[in-house]
């Protein structure tokens, strides 16, 4: 047979190798899902935590985008926080190929091309590392197959991956960037290998630079143990660093617009990593089946790639520096998980909110590997018994921990002898077709049961756990509501407010309209400031924010029409009121910045309140302080602290204490808050009609010691409130496109044009056509001045960071190019020049 024929043989046993890992994880992944009653094979969600409240929405947003059913573009989202820059959120949440999908499916079935991106993701993983195990160390096609397996539903894709669909990218990046540093030890296919890189970044930079930084370690210890001299192996690691440089490069827009979303974003809660976990705790982890109660680095990767990773240390048919290094390998990535300086290395220089371990899929992915260095080599009986009584060992020293349960116990003993014994068998008797077919049907069931198994009962401890109740997000209610919004809805005429969360933490990219509902790692430290100042409330430090829930901040915003859902339990209720203009022209005066209601007068024009002060008549004596005032703890049982203020008969009341804990009894009832600074913050809550003696009184339940106002009761006028509406000067019309806005004012408008939009970096006006400068901030919002006089302004957002990543990426694109036109060249003229060949890139 030639040499033609065998490599065409080996391609394709490889193409079918890739296609049988693909299809078991995919399958086992499904069966599982079945199994559990899970969308979309039962009736129960799979949308648990972020899933639901961000990543859901956000497909939904790009369905809309892909079908020009969207106000906004890849620029602007016109949707939420009343308006917010959307290319970091695009980038960092979409830019995964598989989320594309979402586009041929309707949108009321989003969540279905949503789990696709987890499902296609686990097949293209696992494929990609089928392919790469076959570069490391040539051996059986089917057998690095069902090791394939174990990583394409390790521990990490159950746990961490498939909830967060942009991370599932990454576990195609590890074997892709893997595959482009092997191409380096060959000297082949640089252009490729860029390529691959390139891809693996722009998918998602964040587990792409987890990827590479495992991929530089494994190639740095295969060059240790390439027998070559030392300055052959220095040509494989400067291939391997250009390759890196440029594709980065390449893709170098969605870190420098990410980083300066991130850099304007509202701040994340500090995270602090609280030490290593004990090592019994951490080692296991390796063992299949269980989830612990707390955070550890999620590794497993089934029982045959433990089983064959606890045997190399033992296999005599591999060299004794590579079974060194391997080990050594494994040992020093899996303490980098655990040691603070290290942490911060995989993740980007900052200890992620959440869990510290989310770089947990290399580890993963290198014990597969490593497993794979074992089997290729056909461990023997000593080998297997070996690795066998090691597992048994970290079976008995993890008795007892959170992550090993009777779901371990089946996964690791039942599993363990299943595929001990095939392995076993194959190693007695190799030659023998019957016994290596026979092997070969167990080790390719029992993979299979062990995948459907673990997955089945790792979802089913998850889904237990308050923090992940599976939500539902496109319910017929949910439906009805984005009906009802389409119905009402005159963008720029006015806004329609999806209203505080009901359905997702994103309702307005979920069901429409435009609202001030936003929670994103990029949601503009602006545009947080603002709406709390403006009596909005917010979760998480201000990175998921609320739509006003009081009059004048919605009449402030353009908020036309609302959902309700507080008046209708199990419901909605739509509600219409008059509210200002999307631009409105005011005098250029300073604001009022010393209440939350004095802020609301000056960006309204007019004065609306009655803001007395309160005086305390009862329970625990509030403290007066420089920022309002210090409400103690009311103490079980005892007498809440009441506050008494007089304002005119009839007007409605309202409280703003943005960080009271506990309840809110006035004219209306009883409330309860939730308030804790500066993690969660109060909206603007009402509390009645003043009573006829002008007699208003508060009482106040604290859970904790809190800060109130100093005003903390606004009494509204209704009929002012109207009349104000109706006097502002508004913009005669107003248009926008996907990240544009034009106004024409009335001739001759001076002061400051005010554009309802927060006034985040990136914005440019220009007044009659004139430069176009960056706009002021009004408390937040987009101030333009207009000098003399003027009759229209003219907005445009452009994305900071933009520029200079597409300049990185162009001069990337130049070295890329000319390296594609060069190596042709100097191959063929490299044998007439030194009579030998030149090795292709």
């Amino acid at each position: 047979m030639s040499q033609r024929s065998i490599a065409r043989r080996l391609r394709s046993s490889g193409a079918a190798a890739a296609g049988l890992a693909a299809v078991l994880s995919m399958s086992a992944f499904c069966l599982a899902t079945a199994l559990r009653g899970t969308y979309p094979f039962g009736g129960r969600s799979r949308a648990v935590n972020d899933l639901g409240n961000q990543f859901v929405p956000f497909h939904a947003h790009l369905w809309d985008l892909m079908h020009g059913e969207s106000t906004g573009d890849l620029f602007f989202n016109w949707n939420s926080g009343y308006g917010a820059p959307f290319l970091g959120d695009f980038l960092t949440y979409l830019m995964n190929p598989f989320s594309w999908l979402v586009g041929l499916f309707p949108r009321d079935a989003v969540d279905l091309p949503v789990f696709l991106v987890t499902l296609l993701g686990i097949g293209a993983g696992s494929a990609a590392m089928t392919v790469l195990l076959g570069r490391i160390a040539p051996g059986a096609a089917w057998q690095r197959a069902l090791l394939a397996v174990g990583y394409g539903l390790c521990a990490w894709v159950l746990n961490d991956g498939s909830p967060d669909p942009m991370w599932m990218w990454g576990l195609l990046s590890l074997p892709a960037v893997g595959l482009a540093c092997d191409w380096c030890l060959r000297g082949r296919h640089w252009v490729l290998g860029t390529l691959l890189v390139a891809a693996a970044w722009a998918g998602n930079f964040y587990t792409a630079a987890m990827a590479t930084l495992a991929s530089a370690l494994v190639l740095l210890l295969r060059l240790a143990l390439d027998g070559r001299p030392v300055r052959a192996r220095l040509r494989p690691a400067g291939r391997a660093a250009s390759m890196f440089a440029v594709g980065i490069l390449l893709a170098a827009p969605a870190m420098t617009v990410s980083l300066k979303a991130s850099k304007a974003s509202q701040p994340a809660p500090p995270a602090v990593y609280e030490g290593a976990p004990g090592l019994t705790d951490y080692l296991a982890q390796l063992l299949p089946g269980g989830r612990a109660d707390h955070q550890l680095p999620n590794v497993f990767v089934g029982v045959l790639g433990l089983l064959l990773a606890a045997s190399l240390p033992f296999n005599r048919k591999v060299r004794p520096a590579e079974r060194a290094g391997w080990c050594a390998l494994l040992v020093l990535v899996g303490a980098s998980f655990v040691w603070e300086p290290t942490i911060l290395l995989w993740h980007g220089l900052a200890i992620p909110n959440g869990s510290p371990y989310r770089a947990s899929f290399v580890l993963s992915g290198l014990l597969v590997m490593a497993a794979w260095v074992s089997l290729a080599r056909r461990p023997d009986t000593r080998a297997l018994l070996g690795g066998a009584g090691l597992v048994a060992v970290l079976a008995l020293a993890g008795h007892g921990q959170s992550s090993v349960r009777w779901s371990t116990w089946i996964a690791t003993a039942a599993g363990g002898a299943l595929v001990l014994g095939a392995l076993l068998a194959l190693a007695h008797r190799p030659t023998r077709p019957l016994v290596r077919r026979s092997a070969g049907v167990l080790l390719v069931a029992g993979v299979f049961a062990g995948a459907v198994h673990t997955t089945w009962a790792v979802t089913r401890i998850r889904d237990g756990l308050p923090f992940y109740v599976p939500r539902t997000t496109l319910s017929a209610q949910a439906l009805d509501a984005r009906d009802a919004l389409r119905r009402a809805e005159q963008w720029p005429r006015g806004r329609t407010d999806p209203g505080p969360h009901e359905f997702a933490n994103n309702d307005p990219l979920l069901l429409g309209g435009e609202g001030g509902s936003y929670y994103s790692s990029y949601l503009p430290a602006v545009t947080a400031g603002m709406l709390q100042g403006l009596g909005a409330g917010w979760y998480i430090q201000g990175r998921h924010t609320l739509s006003p829930a009081d009059p004048v901040g919605q009449a402030l915003f353009g908020v036309t029409t609302h959902l309700d859902g507080t008046a209708a339990p199990g419901g909605f209720v739509v509600r219409h009121a008059p509210a200002a203009p999307l631009v409105t022209v005011h005098p250029a005066v300073a604001p009022d910045t010393r209440s939350v209601w004095s802020r609301q007068e000056s960006l309204l024009g007019a004065h609306v309140y009655e803001t007395p002060e309160p005086r305390w008549t009862d329970g625990p004596r509030p403290v007066r302080s420089a920022g309002g005032w210090t409400v103690p703890a009311t103490r079980k049982g005892g007498t809440w602290t009441t506050l008494a203020a007089s304002c005119t008969p009839g007007r409605t009341a309202f409280l703003y204490a943005p960080w009271l804990g506990g309840a809110v009894m006035g004219p209306r009832g009883t409330s309860n808050s939730w308030g804790r600074q500066p993690m969660t913050a109060m909206p603007i809550r009402e509390l009645g009609e003043v009573p006829a003696d002008g007699t208003l009184t508060v009482r106040l339940r604290a859970s904790h010691r809190t800060e109130i106002p100093g005003l903390p009761v606004g009494c509204l006028d209704r009929s002012a409130l109207h009349a104000a509406l109706g006097g502002l000067t508004g913009a005669t019309k107003v248009t926008t496109g996907g990240h544009t806005l034009h106004a024409r004012l009335p001739a001759g408008s001076t002061g400051t044009a005010l554009v309802s939009v927060p006034a985040v970096d990136g914005w440019h006006c220009s007044v009659d056509g004139g430069p176009a400068r960056a706009p002021r901030s009004e408390l937040g919002m987009i101030g333009v001045p207009l000098g003399a006089g003027a009759s229209t302004v003219s907005c445009d957002y452009r994305p900071p960071g933009l520029t200079a990543g597409l300049a990185a990426s162009g001069a990337a694109a130049a070295v890329l190019l000319g390296v594609a036109v060069v190596t042709p060249l100097r191959r063929r003229n490299a044998p007439a020049v030194s009579g030998g060949p030149v090795p292709s890139v």
